[in-house]
């Protein structure tokens, strides 16, 4: 025998019509581990591997005696034996399914593989098709995660067989689905049913509820009663879920939907349950930059607002002294069910320090603190309780404030003060360095009345004012107009610096700590006082003269009569 199988095989009867590439039948008739042994009728059996009897879970379609589909491959391959694959039949079959659905423009099934750039890979069979990112559904779709390892309904909008590619989408099969739907779906539903969904997407403003036919809205606000960051806190795409219809556009087909109202409002009882004053310990739910939120009940959160952190520091950071999750004792300050708030405070389940320092210190007690910063109005020094106390620039020196050096006073220093004022309420306690020695222009004051006259030194001039050191500690103020009674045009032809002033007190200026001084005044005084002094030596002086002149008198009328 010359002739090759191939050949004998081919100008035998049965062999006549067949063509590699065909489709032929061929009974099952043996299945090892690996392989399936075929009879197709020809002139051996053939051996194709058992992997392409498989379905897309693993599991083998096929048993012993099964009539089955394959691709003629090869007549003989080189040993005599005839090669067969199913596979090659079940992608032919699919291809006419591919076709037709393109021809009859109706939807066929597939397997979301995975995701590829600009899209997802699809399994028609064991064929690959490509679906755009931008037919995937009648909306964009920001998570599309959940497609994926997903069947799904397709149209097919091109397929070229001998370049092997296949363009789907699952928006178009969507849409064909829906026009029914949706209408059917309308007449049924009404605002206030209740009705159960499938979430379809989740967005950062809420998430869409597949309704059948028909994507619900439901806005991140109607998710739940408490303040969520996003849809995924409390919902997955897939998840079944119930939903009551807040609002119905019937013509726009436009469905609004709320889950927190299948529950009843938690504030709608919160001022029976809660009063200002009641201490809690919570879980922090939140963090802001602002300050803490506290979950005080299952959906009613509170603000711990910074100013009610701490007692001493008004600005803390929120973020380095707490953290999401953590328990905390809290006092509720205020309850505005109106406006939906809860205010809370953290200080006030801790002693206050201001209240122990009023209850330890009083007014005019002398203490000691650290100065721990200094600024243009005044000096704060750190005291017990981590508190401070202010002294004002007035109250640092009797000197005028505008004369303090605050660079006399060093950061970290200790320093004594006086209390002068305890305010707990407003967390103010105002002290005085001043305060530690009496006042000397008090004390002048008092020793020294209006109408006295003093001695002083001249030492700042300007044409209209002399100041005159009258001791260390207080000034007195000359002004021109009281220098004389004649038309003095500048007073500094009168004194220079340094020169001796003699004056009387006409007055104390308080708010500038000045004694007020009159030269005119003093000489008038003077004036007076002479005048008053010459007259009375002259009404003497007469008084002496007449007495004289009549004992005189008396005296020579007894002569003469003797």
């Amino acid at each position: 025998m010359n002739e090759n199988f191939e050949t004998l095989f081919e100008n035998s009867k049965y062999s006549q019509n067949l063509k590699k590439g065909q489709i032929v039948q061929a009974d099952v008739i043996d299945i090892t581990s690996d392989h399936a042994i075929l009879n197709a009728g020809l002139k051996s059996e053939s051996t194709v591997s058992i992997s392409q009897f498989k379905n897309p879970e693993g599991e083998i379609e096929i048993k012993i005696g099964d009539t089955v589909e394959v691709s003629l491959e090869d007549i003989e391959d080189g040993e005599g034996r005839t090669k067969l694959s199913r596979q090659r039949a079940k992608n032919e079959a699919t291809w006419k399914e591919i076709t037709k659905a393109l021809e009859e423009n109706s939807v066929i099934n597939g397997f979301i593989k995975n995701r590829v750039k600009g899209g997802f890979t699809v399994l028609i069979g064991q064929i690959n098709a490509f679906l755009p990112g931008s037919l995937v559904d009648i909306r964009p779709v920001r998570d599309t995660q959940y497609l994926e390892g997903t069947n799904s309904e397709f149209k097919v909008i091109k397929a070229e067989k001998r370049a092997n590619n296949i363009v789907l989408s699952r928006k178009a099969a969507i849409q064909g689905d829906n026009i029914e739907s949706k209408t059917e779906l309308m007449e049924k539903i009404n605002e206030g049913d209740t009705i159960e969904g499938i979430v379809k997407n989740l967005t950062d403003y809420g998430a869409f509820i597949d309704l059948g036919g028909i994507d619900g809205l439901l806005h991140i606000t109607d998710i739940s009663w408490k303040k969520i960051k996003h849809p995924s806190q409390h919902l997955t795409i897939a998840d079944k879920v119930k939903v009551k219809i807040l609002a119905l556009d019937k013509e726009k087909q436009r469905v609004s939907l709320g889950l927190k109202q299948l529950d009843q409002d938690p504030w709608d009882k919160i001022i029976e349950e809660f009063e200002v004053g009641n201490k809690m310990t919570c879980g922090i739910s939140n963090i802001t930059d602002y300050g803490l939120f506290v979950e005080i009940k299952d959906g009613i959160e509170g603000l711990v607002h910074v100013s009610e952190i701490d007692w001493t520091n008004n600005n803390p950071n929120p973020h380095k002294i707490a953290k999401i999750g953590d328990d905390v004792e809290v006092m509720i300050l205020d309850i505005d069910s109106i406006k939906r708030r809860v205010s809370l405070g953290i200080k006030q389940c801790l002693p206050n320090p201001w209240e122990i320092f009023s209850q330890n210190f009083s007014n005019n007690d002398r203490i000691k603190g650290t100065i721990k910063s200094i600024t243009d109005f005044g000096i704060f020094i750190g005291l017990e309780g981590n508190i401070d106390g202010l002294v004002h620039v007035s109250d640092i020196s009797w000197e005028n404030e505008n004369t303090i050096n605050l660079g006399d006073y060093k950061k970290g220093t200790e320093i004594e003060a006086v209390i002068l004022s305890i305010d707990p309420q407003r967390q103010r306690i105002s002290l005085g360095i001043k305060q530690l020695e009496d006042d000397p222009f008090t004390i002048f004051m008092t020793n020294n009345p209006k109408g006295k006259i003093v001695n002083g030194i001249a030492s700042e001039i300007d044409q209209s004012n002399a100041l005159v050191m009258i001791d260390e500690n207080v000034k007195g103020l000359l002004n021109i107009s009281e220098v004389s009674r004649d038309n003095l045009q500048d007073i500094r032809t009168v004194f220079k610096g340094g020169d001796k002033v003699e004056a009387k007190i006409i007055g104390f200026d308080k708010k500038n700590r000045t004694v007020k001084l009159s030269i005119k005044a003093k000489e008038a005084t003077e004036e007076k006082e002479a005048l008053e002094s010459y007259k009375a030596d002259e009404s003497e002086s007469i008084a002496k003269t007449s007495l004289g002149d009549l004992l005189k008198s008396k005296f020579t009328k007894k002569e003469k009569s003797d």
